[in-house]
């Protein structure tokens, strides 16, 4: 189950799982943010490339807009995966 929920000012909050049968739904979610923002993943428990593609895609399209996206609280596991991918030089992780 993965789920995405708004917080106070720009930060949003993913938890669950987030694999290829729930990246369709969170890109629906995920578009509806339309200012920088924060993605705080304390809670996300996995992550897919599918995920991955979903966020990137949302990066993309903020940046086009002229804002931008910092995801945050990565476990060791997810930031480790983003690291293998690359998008740890994409992405700005704090």
């Amino acid at each position: 189950m993965f789920e995405i929920r708004k917080s106070e000012g720009s930060r949003w909050f993913l938890s669950g799982r987030l694999d290829a049968a729930q990246s369709e739904g969170a890109l629906a979610s995920l578009n509806e943010i339309n200012e920088s923002c924060i993605l705080d993943f304390t809670e996300l428990e996995y992550i897919s490339s599918a995920g991955m593609g979903a966020l990137l895609a949302t990066l993309k399209r903020l940046k086009e807009a002229g804002h931008s996206l910092k995801l945050t609280n990565l476990s060791k596991h997810i930031k480790d995966v983003f690291g293998y991918a690359g998008f740890d030089r994409i992405f700005d992780i704090e």
